[in-house]
């Protein structure tokens, strides 16, 4: 048998199998990298999910005080309501999903925080010890929610990465895979928060 014969075809067979092997691991990869990036989305919106649920239980605590400003609390409540509308697909998050989804928990960010300041003008209210425990694990919450958003930046990164570094990028698109966003700050983060009594 002429070996000779078959080595054109041999060599053939072996690149194919190194080109397929090649890009099916940049497809796993990719694959790998989104259920992360999805995964930390999750994490987000359990984190925002908690401070929404919280948040029902402060109002509710708050309104027990009889004169207390109704407006306060409606703000909050409407700022609530505003941010849980908004929903983000985490298999295709745009900048404009994310910036729309970061300007309404701000919202909800700022009224929280007026009904904070003006909750130091109600001593029975401040000495509530449901009001008190809220208010703790609404800082807590605060925290859990910075701490989703970086891991989110965090997962984010090495998908953008492994998708826009050549030569994977010939194939992402082909894939179906889209570059996603980072979280950045809201506008006017960057100035000190004025807080008035």
């Amino acid at each position: 048998m002429d070996f000779k014969k078959f080595l054109p075809w041999i060599i053939a067979v072996v690149v194919l199998i190194g080109i397929y092997g090649w890009v099916k691991g940049i497809n796993n990869t990719a694959v790998t990298l989104n259920q992360n990036v999805e995964q930390s989305w999750g994490d987000v919106q359990t984190a925002y999910q908690r401070r929404n649920d919280l948040i029902g239980n402060l109002v509710n605590t708050v309104k027990g005080a009889a004169d207390f400003e109704k407006s306060t609390l409606t703000a909050v409540i409407e700022a609530r309501s505003k941010a849980t509308s908004v929903k983000i697909d985490p298999a295709n998050i745009t900048p404009e999903q994310l910036a729309e989804f970061n300007k309404a928990q701000s919202g909800v960010s700022s009224s929280l925080s007026r009904l904070l300041v003006t909750v130091e003008q109600y001593p029975d209210l401040k000495a509530n010890q449901n009001f008190l425990k809220l208010q703790d694990e609404l800082a807590s919450t605060e925290n859990q929610i910075l701490t989703a958003r970086t891991r989110f930046n965090e997962a984010v990164k090495p998908y953008n990465s492994h998708i826009k570094t050549f030569p994977n990028s010939l194939f992402a698109g082909m894939f179906g895979f889209k570059e996603k966003a980072y979280f950045n700050s809201v506008e006017g983060a960057d100035k000190p928060v004025e807080v008035k009594f």
